[in-house]
C-alpha cells in the first residue's frame, strides 16, 4: 500500500481577488503534491476559501450585497486561479459548506469537553483586516499617532461577551512541541520566532463574537459565532471527513504538511496545536512559513499600485513558465522577487536555450540523421560519465532537494545536468561524426535521449505539461512517469524493439519576448 501524504495551504481570504501570493502558495503546494505523487506517495492536497469573519461580512454590506453572495462570487475567481496554474487539487473546500460547519462543532464540543472553553467579556483590540486579536504590548504607533498591529494594520478596540479557549494552558505543552519536534515548525527562523512568543507567556484566546452573525454558530449558544480562526483551521480536518470516523480521516490524518505564509505562522503553530491538544487529536507534522513574493522588491498594495494579477502574468508568458520562474527564482522559504524582466531572462537562458535547445537539436539530428530509428548501442567513457551526471542529478539531487523543499538547489542540480549535456553535445559534435564515423554520431545521439528521459520526468512537477510534451515527443508512456521509472534501464530497448520513429520534434520552450510596456 502506498504511503500516505497529505499537503495543504492555507485558505484564501476572498475579500478580493487572487493576488501573485496566492498563486506562488499554490504552486508550491501543487509541485509538492506532484512531486510525492511521483515517488509514489498516495497524495491528497487541499486547497479553498476562508468565508467568513467581520472582514467579509463589511466588504459585503459596503456593496450592498449578502455576505454569501460576495462568498459565492469571490470563492470563484480563486478556484479559477487554481486551475488556470494547473494546480490539480483533490478538494478545493469552502467554509460556507454544510460538512465544515459540523466539523468546526464536533472540534468545539471536544474543546469544551476537555473544560478548556468558558464564557466571559472581551475587552481589547481587535485587528478587522488581520482577523486578529493584540495586547497593547504588540501595537506600534502609525505616522498619524494611531494604534496599529504589528502588520500595520488598523485596531478596533472590541467590547462584547465572548467564548474563551484556556490557550495558557497550553504554553508548556507547546514549548515541549517545538523542542521535541524541531520539524514542526519550519523553517528555522519560523520556529524559533515562535519560542519566543509563547515563552513570553500566552493569555487565553478569545474564541466567539456576538457582534456581527456571519460565521460557525457556537453550539448551544445561538448568538455566537466561532472567531474565524477556529473556523479556518478546522478545514484541514473537515477535507478528511471529520467528526466521522471516515476511511480518509483514518489514512490521511495527520497532515504530512500545512503551507502557509509566514505572516500566519502563529495561528497554525500555536493556536491550531493546542486546539487539537484540547480535541485529543493528532498534530500536523509540518507546518512551513515560506516567504512574501515581492514586485521588484516591493510588497504589492493597491495604493503603490503594482498589484499583478496571477492569470494575466500566465497569460502572457506561460503557465509552465510562470511556475519554473517561482520554484527556480526563490530561495523557499525567504522572501523573492519576481519582473517581467527577470522572468523572460530567467526562462529564456534555462528553459528555451539550455533543456528546449537540447531537446529539440537531439531529436531533430536523431529524425534526420538515423531516418528516426532507435537502435540498441553500447556506451563509451565519455558517455557513461555523462549519463552519471545525470542520474545523479535527476535520481538523486534534485528529489533530495524537493523533499527539503529547497526547489531552487534541486532546480541548480538539474541545471547542472541540462549544462553537462549541452557541453557533450558541443564537444563530440555529431554534426561532424555524421561524415566522419556515423556509429559513434548514434552512440551519441542516443546516449542524448536517454539523458532528456530522466532530465523531463525529473523536472515534471514544476513544468508537468512541458516535461509530458517532452516525453511524449520521446516515446514515453504516461504510465512510466514516475521517479522509479528513472531506475528501469529496460524502456529504451522496449522502445527500439516496439520499433518506435522518433518524428521531426516541435518547439517545446519558445523564447519569450518582453511586452512592450515592461521594455519601455
Amino acid at each position: 500500500m502506498s504511503e500516505p501524504f497529505y499537503i495543504t495551504t492555507a485558505i484564501s481570504y476572498p475579500n478580493g481577488r487572487p493576488h501573485i501570493g496566492h498563486a506562488y502558495e499554490a504552486i508550491a503546494a501543487d509541485v509538492i503534491a506532484r512531486f510525492q505523487r511521483q515517488r509514489g506517495k498516495d497524495v491528497r492536497f487541499q486547497t479553498g476559501t476562508d468565508e467568513h469573519g467581520l472582514k467579509m461580512a463589511r466588504k459585503a454590506e459596503e456593496q450592498g450585497r449578502t455576505p454569501r453572495e460576495l462568498a459565492d462570487e469571490m470563492s470563484g475567481y480563486f478556484q479559477e486561479m487554481c486551475d488556470a496554474l494547473d494546480v490539480k487539487y483533490d478538494r478545493f473546500i469552502r467554509t460556507v459548506e454544510e460538512d465544515h460547519h459540523r466539523s468546526c462543532q464536533a472540534l468545539w464540543r471536544a474543546m469544551e469537553a476537555n473544560g478548556d472553553l468558558y464564557l466571559d467579556r472581551y475587552e481589547g483590540w481587535y485587528s478587522v483586516r488581520d482577523e486578529a486579536y493584540y495586547d497593547e504590548s504588540e501595537l506600534v504607533d502609525g505616522e498619524g499617532g494611531e494604534r496599529l498591529s504589528p502588520q500595520g494594520t488598523p485596531v478596533e478596540w472590541t467590547v462584547e461577551e465572548s467564548w474563551f479557549f484556556r490557550l495558557s494552558k497550553y504554553q508548556e505543552p507547546l514549548l515541549a512541541l517545538y523542542r521535541d519536534n524541531p520539524d514542526f515548525v519550519q523553517p528555522d527562523s519560523r520556529r524559533n520566532e515562535m519560542i519566543a512568543f509563547v515563552s513570553g507567556g500566552l493569555r487565553d484566546l478569545s474564541v466567539s463574537r456576538t457582534s456581527f452573525d456571519w460565521g460557525v454558530k457556537v453550539p448551544g449558544s445561538d448568538t455566537h459565532v466561532m472567531y474565524v480562526w477556529v473556523d479556518a483551521l478546522t478545514n484541514y480536518i473537515t477535507g478528511l471527513g471529520y467528526p466521522d470516523d471516515t476511511e480518509n480521516f483514518r489514512k490521511f490524518w495527520p497532515a504530512s504538511l500545512h503551507l502557509i505564509g509566514k505572516d500566519i505562522v502563529r495561528f497554525h503553530t500555536v493556536y491550531w496545536p493546542a486546539f487539537l491538544m484540547s480535541a485529543g487529536l493528532p498534530l500536523p507534522k509540518k507546518v512551513f512559513g515560506h516567504g512574501f513574493l515581492l514586485n521588484r522588491g516591493q510588497k504589492e498594495s493597491k495604493s503603490l499600485g503594482n498589484v499583478t494579477d496571477p492569470l494575466a502574468l500566465a497569460d502572457q508568458f506561460g503557465v509552465d513558465t510562470l511556475r519554473y520562474f517561482f520554484m527556480r527564482e526563490v530561495n523557499f522559504g525567504q522572501d523573492g522577487s519576481y519582473s517581467p524582466e527577470a522572468i523572460v531572462t530567467k526562462t529564456n537562458a534555462e528553459l528555451a536555450n539550455s533543456f528546449g535547445n537540447l531537446v529539440q537539436r537531439t531529436l531533430s539530428m536523431i529524425n534526420k540523421n538515423m531516418d528516426g530509428v532507435l537502435e540498441r548501442f553500447e556506451t563509451a567513457g565519455d558517455d557513461k560519465a555523462l549519463l552519471t551526471i545525470v542520474q545523479d542529478a535527476c535520481r538523486q539531487g534534485l528529489p533530495h532537494a524537493f523533499e527539503r523543499l529547497a526547489f531552487s538547489v534541486g532546480i541548480e542540480d538539474w541545471l547542472r545536468a541540462v549544462y553537462a549535456c549541452n557541453q557533450y553535445v558541443d564537444e563530440q559534435a555529431p554534426w561532424t561524426l555524421r561524415k566522419t564515423d556515423p556509429e559513434r554520431m548514434k552512440v551519441v545521439l542516443q546516449t542524448l535521449y536517454i539523458a532528456i528521459r530522466d532530465l523531463a520526468l525529473a523536472i515534471r512537477p514544476v513544468i508537468p505539461t512541458k516535461a509530458d510534451a517532452v516525453l511524449q515527443q520521446l516515446g514515453v508512456a504516461e504510465g512510466q512517469a514516475g521517479y522509479a521509472d528513472m531506475h528501469d534501464e529496460g524502456w529504451y530497448n522496449a522502445l527500439v524493439a516496439s520499433g518506435h520513429i522518433v518524428a521531426k520534434p516541435t518547439p517545446v520552450f519558445p523564447r519569450l519576448e518582453l511586452p512592450e510596456e515592461a521594455s519601455d
